[in-house]
């Protein structure tokens, strides 16, 4: 995994290993302008010519390096420097010098300087290297009416290390004046900007270079944010059998929604559980022996909802909530199998909205409890926030006062951790976004659960195999074209 650093800590690693490589700071600029210019190189055609913006910092000197590099390559190029403060970074000066050698620098020092050439051709990349990510307020003036600008330009706009005006761990509001890139190119690590809703329309698509920062100080520093890469699955002995891997319950359905149960089985089942047992009204009982061979079924008493729950010693992981509904024999149930089980557990859909309307329940829930809320349900739980941080902030409180874990599923889901960590996925597309996702992403944590990972890990490795099945369901079938059986059919581990 990546860690997620704060400004002050991308600061620090900055200084730390121009210290301890050693190297000089120009030169560590060099080389991150070498690598943004080698993915341009990669990854756009000969037809393009570039507009580059750049302000008076570090940002505008990658900016002014960049352009000199493409130069080299015998790229068109033109260059801006926006002349909104007296101040200019040493190593802003530096490479101005040197581009200066071999091209012509316009300069915007009033709106009225704001003409950008006509006879640009269409096929034009626009970089912007206004502004790093060491901004805390709104851009104003002169910047402000450049940003403004540029976002109406008809081209490919790509930006430096990260959208100028955009805060890399602060909130926006609609007063902030930012770029909206196609793509962002960031160094070494990912900023926590990057991983929110409410920044989509200025990050774009995003990538991180590796600009040889110091791995030591990466080691040691300390943060609670991470960003998921690639976990481990656990190796499986040649000598195991259907005993090794666990024994899980899942407990769901209701007349109507059987196809929940029926998901979130089979995903477990090819989540590399030793046996499923499945608990269902009476109505899905021949759905599930059909649809699930696999699994062993037991019916509740009742014919449309659960009611009843089986023994529950001989489990070793349980998922309760998928299409369970929210009759009152179903919240008479969950109360009791709460105050009852010990077991570890994965809970969802409507298992969490009983829960949210019937708050005294939290305090029974075993430690590290695992709980898979899409938006609208982790809101019922937790409360309204005003933005995607104050969003993180209530979720690791409500994680740490009831000692569980909470998934925070969408774009880029969130597992957050009783000790306040939080662990970003890498994983997952928008074509996941589609009724039954969350039943499948149940079954493949309680799968886990049962065969002895912590709950911790099944979240953050569950999260990520189911992402990494969604994506390979969307490359096969189009993310228009999925379906949730789609991500069970294309899970491999």
């Amino acid at each position: 995994m990546m860690k997620i650093l704060d400004v002050q800590q991308i600061r620090d690693l900055d200084t730390y290993t121009i210290l301890h490589e050693p190297i000089a700071s120009i030169d560590l600029m060099e080389r991150a302008s070498v690598a943004f210019t080698q993915y341009i190189l990669k990854h756009f055609g000969r037809q393009y010519s570039f507009m580059i913006f750049c302000g008076l910092g570090n940002n505008g000197g990658d900016g002014l390096a960049i352009a000199r590099l493409l130069i080299g390559y015998q790229y068109q190029v033109k260059v801006w420097v926006v002349d909104y403060t007296e101040k200019q970074s040493d190593d802003f000066r530096w490479n101005y010098e040197r581009l200066a050698q071999v091209t012509t620098i316009q300069h915007i020092q009033t709106e009225e300087d704001w003409q950008v050439s006509t006879s640009t051709p269409a096929d034009c990349i626009v970089i912007d290297a206004l502004l790093g990510s060491g901004i805390n307020r709104p851009v104003e003036g002169l910047l402000a009416k450049v940003i403004e600008g540029i976002n109406t330009l008809p081209y490919t706009k790509v930006a430096v290390d990260i959208a100028s005006g955009l805060y890399a761990n602060q909130p926006i509001n609609t007063q902030n004046t930012i770029i909206c890139p196609d793509l962002t190119i960031s160094f070494q690590l990912p900023k926590m900007a990057f991983l929110l809703p409410e920044n989509q329309q200025y990050v774009g698509h995003w990538e991180v270079l590796d600009i040889g920062l110091s791995k030591t100080y990466i080691k040691d520093v300390l943060t609670p944010y991470y960003y998921t890469v690639l976990p481990q699955v656990k190796q499986r002995s040649k000598f195991s059998h259907k005993g090794t891997y666990g024994h899980a319950l899942v407990i769901a359905g209701s007349r109507g929604s059987i196809g929940a149960s029926v998901l979130a089985s089979k995903a477990c089942l090819r989540s590399g559980v030793g046996l499923l047992s499945v608990h269902i009204p009476t109505c899905g009982y021949h759905i599930m022996q059909a649809s699930v061979p696999e699994a062993i079924c037991s019916t509740d008493k009742h014919e449309a909802v659960v009611t009843e729950y089986p023994h529950l010693q001989k489990y070793s992981a349980i998922g309760v909530g998928c299409g369970l509904g929210k009759a009152s024999e179903t919240v008479t149930f969950l109360k009791n199998f709460l105050l009852e089980n010990t077991k570890p557990l994965v809970l969802d859909a409507d298992a969490l909205n009983v829960l949210a309307e019937n708050q005294s329940l939290l305090a029974f829930l075993q430690p590290q409890t695992i709980l898979t809320p899409h938006p609208k349900e982790l809101q019922r739980l937790v409360g309204h926030w005003q933005n995607d941080y104050e969003k993180l902030n209530m979720v690791q409180q409500f994680a740490q006062q009831y000692q569980v874990i909470v998934v925070i599923k969408g774009m880029y889901s969130a597992v957050v951790l009783p000790s306040g960590a939080i662990h970003f996925n890498s994983t997952g597309n928008p074509g996941m976004a589609t009724g039954g996702s969350g039943d499948v992403l149940t079954g493949i944590i309680t799968a886990l659960l049962a065969q002895g990972y912590s709950a911790a890990d099944a979240a953050i490795l569950g999260v990520f195999q189911h992402g990494r099945a969604g994506d390979s369901a969307a490359e096969a079938k189009g993310q228009m074209a999925m379906i949730a059986g789609d991500i069970i059919d294309f899970l491999r581990w």
